[in-house]
């Protein structure tokens, strides 16, 4: 099965996007929650990404964030979607 190279083209904004919004809600939670219990921080989660229009992802990544943000220990995608940007910025 072959793919269409415009098809990746067309994708990345769309993906960049969401890591944006993902990155977002996760750092508002770090900010907010690094250290706490885990049953705060996922609930917290929850309602962060959904409020950011990122709420559909594999459940099992937002346990790892969570427990990440949790063990206090900063997720790397804050690292990423900063990377992102600072691309997009150049």
């Amino acid at each position: 099965m072959a793919t269409d190279p415009s098809e990746y083209d067309e994708a990345v904004p769309h993906i960049k996007a969401h890591l944006a919004r993902v990155g977002r809600a996760v750092g508002r939670i770090w900010t907010a929650h690094a250290g706490q219990p885990y049953g705060q921080v996922r609930p917290a989660l929850v309602e962060a990404l959904e409020k950011e229009d990122a709420g559909r992802m594999v459940p099992q990544l937002v346990d790892l964030f969570a427990r990440q943000i949790s063990e206090g220990t900063e997720p790397p995608i804050l690292t990423s979607t900063r990377d992102i940007n600072d691309g997009e910025q150049r």
